[in-house]
């Protein structure tokens, strides 16, 4: 069954979700730990993030003569042998680097991932198969992130790491148990890889995937001092409303995967649309405690709605040589992160205050949202996949 091999890949991307974000929970024991300040600890997600966007291209290249199944093993080790030299590093740099180097297998992995779960379900379910892969990295958020951080402050920010290197060994085993042996690496070699990355219908969807995560992030990062300052939450408050979000986060991924099946092209044009207007009603409420956690609901899970898509895009897009596409995607995506909290903090620099963030962000999105109707008209039009029906 189709479904033992994604749930094996839905692990792994679990475990890779919660080390990417664990550590903003454990900044503060991380900074006691090596004598740095909170501020330099919370480098080490930064680290993390340019290492996926540094890493992907690189280690796609390396990878793309592999055998997929061979590919997701030697990544996996990668991340194994990374969080072991983080939950052993002696010093703040030797965690930057292990931090840097586990990164290296992220994009990679989720590249590869996304192009095995498509290709071992039916035609009408390869979008739902990306998003049920991606679940474990919305899951991470949900339950692996504040899990690990529990563990972390009762038994030091080190035992979450073991933790997660445990995750991984399962992971690992399931993969080599379910995922069949036999799916080949590139079938254009590297050279027609690059010729697919070349070309605008393949770059365009990337710098969707782009622009969706900016929009995302310019809010987020900064989400805990909007609920705190504006809405007037608590920090216990605040905790229980990014539960909350993460719960939408899933659905919205799940459900996006869902309605891409049937129809990628409305769900990104959708998604997008409904962005926009929960963005722009977010400045509205900001200040009522209940219609602000509803929103933050629909904002998350409209947010997540576009990710396997988008990504089930790219891959089409480059459907003769996507490896190193759908693995640059995920650099997209972590590249949108780091320019998003960039974005974000810029505005409020310059005197914007965190209610008036989603505005940016729904500015954004309406960029994104031009850049996907592109697609369907001009000189340079490309189809999006076409809707999809069973039998």
């Amino acid at each position: 069954m189709a479904s033992l091999p994604i749930l094996a890949l839905a692990v792994a991307s679990f475990g890779i979700g919660t080390t990417e974000f664990v550590i903003m929970g454990l900044l503060p024991e991380v900074a006691q730990s090596f004598s740095v300040t909170i501020p330099q600890a919370g480098y080490l997600v930064s680290g993390y993030a340019m290492g996926v966007v540094v890493g992907a291209p690189l280690v796609a290249i390396a990878t793309a003569g592999l055998p997929r199944k061979t590919a997701l093993l030697a990544l996996m080790a990668v991340f194994l042998m990374g969080n072991v030299a983080c939950a052993v590093a002696p010093t703040y740099a030797t965690l930057m680097l292990a931090r840097i180097a586990t990164a290296f297998a992220h994009g990679a992995f989720f590249g590869i991932g996304a192009i095995v779960a498509r290709d071992l379900v039916p035609r009408e379910k390869r979008t739902q198969a990306v998003s049920l892969m991606f679940a474990g990295l919305t899951l991470a958020n949900v339950l692996g992130v504040p899990l690990g951080t529990a563990l972390g402050q009762a038994a030091g920010w080190r035992a979450t790491f073991w933790a997660v290197v445990a995750i991984g060994v399962a992971a690992g085993f399931a993969i080599q148990l379910f995922v069949p042996a036999g799916l080949p690496g590139s079938r254009g070699g590297l050279a027609g890889e690059f010729r697919a990355l070349g070309r605008w219908p393949v770059l365009r969807p990337m710098l969707v995937s782009t622009l969706s995560s900016v929009s995302f992030f310019t809010v987020f990062t900064y989400i805990t001092p909007l609920l705190m300052g504006v809405t007037g939450l608590s920090a216990r408050g605040v905790t229980g409303a990014l539960f909350v979000a993460g719960i939408g986060l899933t659905a919205g991924n799940l459900i996006g995967g869902r309605l891409a099946d049937g129809n990628l092209t409305a769900t990104v044009i959708g998604s997008f649309l409904g962005l926009i207007a929960v963005l722009t009603l977010l400045v509205g409420v900001a200040r009522f405690e209940f219609a602000m956690l509803a929103a933050l609901v629909v904002w998350s899970g409209l947010a997540f709605a576009l990710v396997s898509p988008l990504q089930i895009w790219v891959v089409e897009a480059a459907s003769d040589a996507p490896n190193l596409a759908s693995t640059l995607n995920q650099g997209a995506f972590n590249l949108g992160n780091a320019t998003g909290a960039w974005l974000g903090g810029v505005a409020l620099t310059a005197g914007v205050g965190y209610a008036q963030l989603p505005l940016i962000a729904a500015a954004v999105s309406t960029l994104g949202l031009g850049l996907a109707l592109s697609a369907m008209s001009g000189p340079t039009r490309s189809v999006l996949p076409a809707p999809i029906h069973p039998g």
